[in-house]
């Protein structure tokens, strides 16, 4: 007998709280459990991608660096490219960079110069809303290329910390929210 396709819920009950990690007063969001069992890794790239087809994208921009893991098997079953968004200095070639504020401080992503062309339609993908931050500082990047962003999609959001608000213009979509 086939078991039945796990639900969101069966996603958000594999995510696991740890305490103060990376530094005291932070509740990490553990994810790594979604992607040791297959079945929940593959529900959650179906759930990120629900709305597209293959061929409705052109490529699937991932942030720096959980991003990566779930922007990338999206390609794939999207028949799209990948794109990253990096930290700086961490791509080789020629790249454009956004700034954007941390709660101490700043921080720069870049994309290559050559990674999207006008009026590519792209599924931008990352693991995690919280200030919403890094998620328009990569949103950016994309429209200064001159592509079309479909979505911006999250395996998670922190509702209470109102990342969503920098990312108002867009549609969005979070599979788990607390």
């Amino acid at each position: 007998m086939t078991q039945p396709h796990p639900t969101v819920a069966d996603i958000q009950q594999s995510i696991r709280n740890i305490p103060d990690f990376p530094k005291p007063g932070i509740q990490f969001k553990d994810i790594t459990p979604v992607l040791a069992d297959a079945r929940l890794f593959a529900a959650t790239i179906d759930l990120l991608c629900e709305g597209f087809e293959p061929g409705s994208v052109d490529a699937v921009v991932g942030i720096d660096a959980r991003g990566f893991i779930f922007a990338a098997a999206a390609a794939l079953k999207l028949q799209a490219g990948f794109v990253p968004v990096r930290k700086k200095g961490k791509l080789p070639s020629k790249t454009l960079e956004e700034d954007y504020a941390l709660e101490y401080g700043h921080a720069t992503v870049a994309i290559h110069q050559d990674a999207l062309r006008p009026g590519s339609r792209v599924l931008l993908i990352d693991d995690l809303l919280a200030t919403g931050g890094t998620a328009a500082a990569a949103t950016s990047l994309v429209r200064k290329l001159g592509a079309e962003i479909l979505q911006v999609s999250f395996l998670i959001e922190l509702r209470f910390l109102n990342g969503r608000d920098k990312l108002k213009d867009l549609p969005l979509r979070s599979l788990v929210v607390y």
